[in-house]
């Protein structure tokens, strides 16, 4: 049978249809009962079952039941109707024959529709297709039940659809019962998982679809016709689209086949939002409690509503029902629902986030318009950090209905700056560059300080939008204007105002320039007291960009230290930091990073990640990504690596960030370049080429970081004249234009390109180079490992291969104490020459072992290459010296050197399977090879091989 066609996250599900196919060719029934909630995905396993029958060339037979039909027995009429007779042949007279539908005989009627099916089959079985079984009458409930007790000795299978909510019990026992006896298989798709979701609308949205969608098909394709976005649904969907109406006309009939009082209780329950309260959806929809008892426990029946959590409350079967129904109730009857719902909170006390979400609605009529413009704006204040969009759209509103000409302009202006802050948070910075300019254009409109704290927006604005040179030249109206030192207390809109400013500098790789007024401004914010929130998180905010400025100039002897004290401090503070997380956590993170704090960097970028979402700060979530793609792959995780980058690559895009999609295409290079096999080496060099391509020469870390990637994979593509050529040109001849933290690495890099060039005396250079910048930097791990590496490579091409070997396994101890195996194997297998030359091939191998199963646990398959070959020259070597050492060559002369490494290992007692993983072969290459070593040598066993090359050579 051919592969059944893939529905998006049905893998067991889709199998489970196809062995109930197969097994009714081979003339077996199943009963198959698919069963979840609406919209789950039932029908489309249906459809796919009756698919894959009518390519076996077998009867589908296929109705629906509805409820309210009258005849019993009625879905299977309707299937008998509507059979889908084999291609193959006309029905024989008999198969025309309808069954004794009145006769009242369940017993006689299993008879008659085996019989039938198999007339109309041809002799390749049936397949009987029932949805919407739970509406199904109770003839057809009992006909079901007896029928399934004889599929399994007949060529019929037996599947239907139903919603277990709504099912007769009685039915639902007699259906457990046959389950728990193996005569019905019980198919119950799950939701949908993010994979899924991404593999049918695209990975940029999965996350956020999955969560609206709770991972209901239905449901997806709901917001999916709205254009779902998690930021303006449902506010701003279109309820009388076409596509929208489509895709939900399955939900809209069943609300409108709604008898009027349930209709009226659960458009009130929309209005509410859930959870919902039943005395609340009462007072709403304005029925006494009885009918209002009534209409729920016929929509709970109906399965619309469900219990809470909380106890006593309700909520829809699924989120996007009640807003369907919300966007589809008439205007005018919205209007006043909202009305009573918002007077119903404001008598209870509630908060004014609650209540803004009805004087929205309420505020075009309301009778004191003042103060439903005073709940908008509080409401605003109290869901900025975690809904930005919903705050910008009362805080719009506030701004729309309050007088232009208002007494109190400071007011005003406030609103708008909060709004601006709202919009930017919500990913809507271009809205927010237009009001913010507004502002600034109308000066009398910013009264005192309000136009420091418009300027520290606007820099923020420009800064998101990559408008460098702008937001450089906003700030420094106010920062050149300081008086330094400055001195305390610092406002906090001139705080605010220098740490965006910062953040300018930080992103353009400058941040040098910024690093003594981040380190004054910090004190200055401390020395004003801690009395607020707002002090508190402004001061460790500050603190926070002076210590990456430390560590981005390669200063950790200061820089290590108040690190870890603003880790202590970030961590102490919830995820708003005032409005700060994401810069802040990224920031925090890259500096971890520089320092080698490599677990708390993952973790703040990961947190300040998480804290990012709703389309808010791309710009910051681009290099947590890009922080985190570098993190990926140091510790071998290359997969993660490249999904990390080509997230990073995807949101670049949409901003427009050359730099960074370049650095990202390049991590994508690079972790390509070590997870791919040797012969795509070229293929990854193009990758890093057209990722430094993208750059813009020097613009901080990302053309810093992309360069060093490049020249990476050039030494690796065999050309150490390109990677020389890549770094000086890039870097300049001492690579001073490039950050500090980066050049013990780089160093070593072109050591090592200029010794296979044999240009020992620049070799020499780049070595002390190394050290010595490893040195200013304090000689951290990582940093010293990175050194060691360039010694060893300088002290081979000089002929030293003792301190080479030894340097070499320093670096790699370093590197597997800071959970590097990328690095750790690499450093091991080109140390493989020095320690052999050094100590001998035997020596080797133990380091070149580990460098193997360190590159294999990660998935390096490059290293694995490469460390085979490394194996294989170190047996020939070991061949040689026994050749020499035994008169004629020995008996190992007569083999090839493939056969020469596979019995020498068969001879020391390893495995074929043993073998074959430490050579990166199959075990049948392994037994082909030591077949035809036993061939040349004369002998049968490892045994006799053992005895014959005697003990290995040391």
């Amino acid at each position: 049978m051919s592969e059944a066609p893939a529905l998006a996250g049905r893998r067991q599900e889709t199998a489970a249809l196809t062995r109930a196919v197969e097994e009714l060719s081979a003339g077996r029934g199943t009963v198959l009962e698919v069963a979840g909630d609406p919209g789950i995905g039932k029908t489309a396993l249906l459809n796919l079952l009756a698919r894959l029958a009518a390519e076996r060339g077998a009867t589908v037979l296929r109705a629906r039941a509805r409820s309210g039909e009258a005849k019993p027995y009625q879905v299977f009429r309707d299937a008998w109707k509507r059979s889908v007779p084999p291609a193959a042949g006309p029905r024989p007279p008999a198969a025309e024959a309808e069954p004794p539908w009145d006769a009242g005989s369940d017993h006689e009627l299993v008879r008659a529709l085996l019989d039938g099916c198999a007339c109309r089959d041809g002799g390749r079985g049936s397949v009987l297709v029932l949805d919407d079984l739970h509406h199904a009458d109770p003839a057809s409930a009992r006909l079901l039940e007896a029928l399934a007790e004889d599929c399994a000795t007949h060529p019929l299978v037996l599947a239907f659809a139903l919603r277990p909510r709504q099912t007769p019990p009685a039915l639902l026992a007699a259906l457990d019962d046959a389950s728990h006896t193996g005569h019905l298989v019980r198919v119950e798709p799950a939701p949908l998982d993010a994979a899924a979701i991404a593999s049918l609308a695209g990975r940029g949205t999965a996350e956020q679809l999955a969560t609206g969608s709770l991972g209901n098909p239905r449901a997806l394709r709901v917001l999916l016709a709205a254009g779902h976005d998690p930021d303006q649904w449902p506010a701003r969907s279109d309820a009388a689209a076409g596509p929208l109406l489509r895709a939900a006309a399955p939900v809209l009939a069943e609300l409108e086949a709604l008898p009027g009082d349930c209709a009226e209780v659960l458009a009130a329950a929309a209005v509410l939002g859930e959870p919902f309260r039943p005395g609340d959806a009462a007072h709403v929809a304005g029925y006494p409690g009885d009918r209002t008892a009534a209409a729920l426990g016929a929509l709970a029946a109906a399965d619309l509503i469900r219990s809470g959590p909380p106890a006593g409350t309700l909520v829809f079967r699924h989120p996007v029902l009640g807003h369907l129904l919300h966007h589809r109730m008439n205007p005018g009857l919205r209007h006043d629902a909202h009305h009573r719902a918002l007077g119903l909170l404001d008598a209870r006390g509630a908060g004014s986030a609650a209540r803004a979400r009805h004087a929205e609605h309420a505020l075009p009529a309301a009778a004191d318009p003042a103060a439903a413009l005073r709940v908008l704006a509080e409401g605003a204040a109290e869901v900025l950090a975690r809904e930005p969009a919903t705050a910008a759209r009362w805080l719009r509103l506030t701004l729309e209905y309050s007088p232009a000409g208002s007494a109190d302009a400071g007011a005003r202006a406030r609103l708008a700056l909060d709004c601006c802050r709202a919009l930017t948070a919500a990913g809507r910075t271009q809205e927010a560059r237009a009001l913010v300019h507004e502002l600034l254009r109308t000066p009398d409109a910013l009264p005192g300080r309000l136009r420091t704290e418009a300027l520290a927006v606007c820099v923020g604005v420009e800064r998101l939008l990559g408008r460098y040179e702008e937001a450089d030249a906003t700030a420094r109206t106010v920062v050149d204007a300081l008086a330094r030192p400055l001195s305390a207390p610092l406002p906090a809109e001139t705080a605010g105002l220098v740490f965006d400013y910062g953040l300018v500098h930080a992103l353009r790789g400058t941040a040098a320039e910024v690093r003594g007024l981040a380190h004054e401004a910090a004190r200055a914010v401390a020395g004003a007291g801690q009395d607020g929130d707002g002090d508190q998180d402004g001061r460790t905010a500050l603190r926070v960009l002076a210590a990456f400025c430390d560590s981005y100039v390669g200063d950790f002897a200061r820089a290590a230290p108040e690190v870890a004290r603003c880790a202590r401090l970030v961590d102490s503070r919830p995820d708003t930091v005032a409005g700060r997380a994401p810069e802040v956590l990224a920031l925090l993170g890259c500096a971890e990073l520089f320092v080698e704090r490599f677990a708390d960097a993952r973790r703040h970028l990961s947190r300040g990640l998480a804290t990012a979402g709703g389309g808010a700060h791309k710009h910051i979530a681009v290099n947590q990504l890009l922080g985190l793609s570098i993190l990926d792959q140091w510790a071998g995780r290359l997969d993660a690596a490249q999904q990390h980058a080509r997230e990073a690559e995807r949101l670049a895009g949409e901003i427009g960030a050359p730099d960074a999609a370049g650095l990202a295409v390049a991590l994508r290079a690079s972790a390509l370049l070590w997870a791919a096999p040797r012969r795509r080496t070229a293929e990854a060099v193009e990758l890093a080429e057209a990722g430094l391509r993208a750059t813009v020469p020097g613009t901080g870390w990302w053309a810093g970081s992309a360069l060093g990637l490049l020249a990476v994979a050039r030494l690796m593509g065999g050309d150490p004249a390109a990677c020389l050529r890549t770094l000086t040109e890039g870097g300049g001849e001492d690579l001073t234009l490039l950050q500090p933290p980066s050049r013990p690495s780089l160093f070593a890099l072109m050591t090592t390109a200029a010794a296979q060039c044999g240009d020992l005396a620049s070799a020499a250079r780049a070595a002390r180079a190394a050290d010595a910048a490893a040195g200013r930097l304090g000689r951290p791990p990582f940093q010293q490992a990175q050194a060691d590496r360039a010694g060893a490579a300088l002290a081979l091409a000089q002929g030293d291969p003792a301190r080479a070997a030894a340097l070499s396994l320093d670096a790699a101890r370093a590197f597997e104490v800071l959970r590097m195996p990328v690095l750790q194997a690499w450093t091991l297998i080109a140390a493989i020459p020095a320690l052999a030359a050094a100590h001998g091939p035997a020596a080797a191998l133990g380091p070149l072992d580990g460098a193997l199963e360190a590159a294999r646990r990660c998935g390096a398959l490059r290293l694995c290459e490469d460390g085979a070959r490394a194996r294989a020259v170190l047996t020939a070597t070991a061949t040689a010296a026994v050749s020499v050492s035994r008169p004629g060559g020995g008996p190992l002369a007569t083999l090839s050197v493939r056969e020469r490494e596979v019995a020498e290992l068969a001879a020391a007692g390893l495995s074929s399977r043993q073998v074959a993983e430490r050579l990166v072969l199959s075990t049948r290459t392994v037994d082909t090879h030591l077949g035809n070593a036993y061939r040349k040598l004369g002998v049968s066993s490892r045994v006799a091989l053992a005895r014959l090359l005697g003990p290995p050579v040391a």
